[in-house]
C-alpha cells in the first residue's frame, strides 16, 4: 500500500510541477519574472525526479536496500539542483520587486550556495552508503538553512513593503518548507515515521510553484 500511494503521490507531484514551469515558460511573454519562475519549477521537479523515480520503483519492486547507490546519486543531485531553485527564487524576487544594486545579498546567495554545493560533494556524506553519517547531513543544510531564511526575510519584507497580494504568502511556503524538513534530516532515522513530513513538505513547494502560476494568469 504504501509503494502504490507514495509512488501516486510522487508522481502527481512531480508531472505537476514539471508542466507548469513548461506552461509560465511558453507563456511568459517577455516576462523576465515569470520566465524564471517557470524554469525554477522544472528544475524543481527534473531534480526531485533524480531521486523519486529511483525511490518509486525500488518501493514497487525488490525494496530501497536494493537500490543504495541510485538513491544516494539521485539524493546528491536534488540537493545540487534544490540549491540552484533558491537561487532562481532569489532572482524573481530581484525582478518582481524591481530591485537595483544591493550587491551584497547577490554575494550572500552566491556564497551560501557555494558552501552548500561543496559541503554536498564531499565523500563523507556518505550518499552512496545504507546508513550516511547524521553529522554531514546537518553540515550540508546549514548554508542552504541560511539561504532559505535569507529568501524568507526578503519575500515578506518586500511583498509587506508592496502590498503584494499575490505572493504575500511567498515567505510562508519556504518556512513550511524548511519547517518540515528539518526534523526529517535530524530524525527520520531513528524515527522512521517521521519522514511522512516530506509529504507536506512537498505540498509547500507545489503552492510555491502554483503561487508564481495564479500571478501570471492574472497579469498576463
Amino acid at each position: 500500500m504504501q509503494a502504490i500511494v507514495e509512488t501516486l503521490f510522487d508522481a502527481i507531484y512531480l508531472i505537476t510541477v514539471i508542466t507548469l514551469g513548461i506552461i509560465m515558460i511558453r507563456k511568459s511573454n517577455g516576462s523576465k519574472q515569470y520566465r524564471l519562475f517557470g524554469i525554477m519549477a522544472v528544475v524543481l521537479g527534473l531534480g526531485d525526479s533524480f531521486h523519486l523515480v529511483p525511490r518509486a520503483v525500488a518501493l514497487c519492486t525488490t525494496g530501497l536496500e536494493n537500490f543504495t547507490y541510485a538513491l544516494g546519486v539521485g539524493k546528491l543531485i536534488t540537493s545540487i539542483t534544490m540549491t540552484i531553485f533558491y537561487i532562481l527564487l532569489y532572482y524573481v524576487w530581484r525582478n518582481r520587486y524591481h530591485i537595483q544594486g544591493r550587491n551584497h545579498l547577490t554575494f550572500i546567495v552566491y556564497i551560501l550556495s557555494a558552501f552548500r554545493i561543496l559541503l554536498c560533494l564531499f565523500p563523507q556524506n556518505g550518499w552512496l552508503h545504507t546508513n550516511p553519517p547524521l553529522s554531514w547531513g546537518i553540515y550540508r543544510n546549514i548554508p542552504f538553512a541560511l539561504l532559505g531564511l535569507l529568501i524568507i526575510i526578503l519575500f515578506f519584507q518586500e511583498a509587506k513593503t508592496q502590498k503584494d497580494k499575490a505572493f504575500q504568502w511567498m515567505w510562508l511556503t519556504i518556512v513550511l518548507s524548511f519547517g518540515f524538513y528539518i526534523p526529517v534530516v535530524l530524525w527520520a532515522d531513528i524515527i522512521p515515521i517521521i519522514g511522512m513530513l516530506m509529504i507536506p513538505k512537498t505540498c509547500a513547494y507545489v503552492w510555491t510553484v502554483f503561487i508564481g502560476y495564479w500571478s501570471m494568469r492574472k497579469q498576463l
